[in-house]
């Protein structure tokens, strides 16, 4: 079955929504990434600042950290919720109509895709880009991902896309799959494989599991596979995936068993990691060759084939 197939007790974790066209929800005043520069220089993670609470939140975010170092910068920065006009009363009974908002949202960049009949999801500036298939939905200003708890080390993830949202009735926040850019501390800069294990980790023990336990999930992770990541320059450097296989208890959509992909770029210091999940049991969902397509579209963009658009203006009701 689907991922956040899971009792709101049992974490099923947060999203932001960012208030792009189609989109509704948050408008985070940036979109994460990192700054184009003419070599790759090793990145040097600034300090995070605490994110803003949105208006309406579907979970504590208390503990997480944003995230910062993709070349030069990864930065998730605070969101704030859209202003909402409210009703006013008069002296009849009658309800005043609520005024219509016009709301413009801000310019983002966007990249094309790598894969014929795929979509683009494209990080700050534009600057990294990966695909996704054509029954997933991008949210390239949506940060999503598992709070921090006792028993897990919670994950944040930003340029995200999703699949199969809302497929179990009985868990109105549940999806399929999905996927996004998450910033790992690298112990070991010379091996990609280490950053990756250490997203893998942290994705499948928050994700599926409890955040207070027990820690129930049985996690098979398999060894790294060596590959490459190409820069916007045209440069590759070396590149780790790895895959893990995972299977919880029934819950109220059923038993889950779900495969997590993970690919490194060998970055230095902290690397910028595109994280895959999906379930296994779930029509819809992306399996093992599709979860290794989507992790080797992970690239950086050159910046002649960066497009800077405006989405059209959209009335909030």
């Amino acid at each position: 079955m689907g991922l956040f197939g899971k009792k709101r007790g049992d974490s099923p974790g947060y999203e932001d929504n960012a208030a792009l066209d189609g989109f509704g929800g948050y408008q985070p005043s940036d979109s994460s990434g990192y700054a184009p520069t003419p070599e790759p220089a090793e990145p040097k993670p600034e300090p995070s600042p605490e994110p803003q609470k949105p208006a309406k939140q579907p979970m504590s975010r208390s503990g997480r950290r944003a995230m910062y170092g993709f070349f030069a910068t990864l930065g998730v920065i605070a969101i704030a919720a859209l202003a909402n006009n409210g009703d006013s009363s008069s002296e009849s009974s009658a309800p005043t109509p609520r005024t219509p908002t016009v709301y413009t949202p801000s310019p983002r960049v966007v990249a094309p895709p790598v894969t014929e009949g795929w979509q683009s999801v494209a990080g700050k500036d534009g600057v990294y880009a990966y695909d996704v298939p054509p029954n997933w939905t991008p949210k390239p200003g949506t940060i999503h991902g598992w709070e921090k708890g006792t028993q897990v080390p919670g994950i944040t993830m930003v340029a995200s896309a999703f699949v199969g949202e809302g497929y179990c009735p009985q868990e109105k926040r549940s999806r399929i799959g999905g996927s996004g850019v998450a910033n790992v501390k690298a112990a070991d800069p010379a091996d990609a494989s280490v950053a990756a294990r250490k997203a893998l980790d942290d994705l499948t023990v928050s994700a599926y599991n409890p955040e207070d336990g027990p820690l129930t999930a049985k996690i098979s992770p398999e060894p790294p596979q060596a590959t490459e990541f190409t820069l916007g320059s045209g440069k590759k450097i070396p590149a780790s995936i790895v895959l893990a296989e995972v299977v919880t208890p029934p819950g109220p959509c059923g038993a889950q068993r779900a495969l997590v992909g993970v690919l490194a770029p060998q970055l230095g210091d902290a690397s910028a990691v595109l994280a895959v999940y999906s379930g296994q049991d779930t029509p819809g969902g992306a399996d093992r060759e599709q979860i290794l397509k989507i992790l080797k579209t992970y690239r950086g963009v050159p910046e002649a084939d960066r497009k800077t658009i405006t989405p059209p203006p959209s009335t909030l009701r």
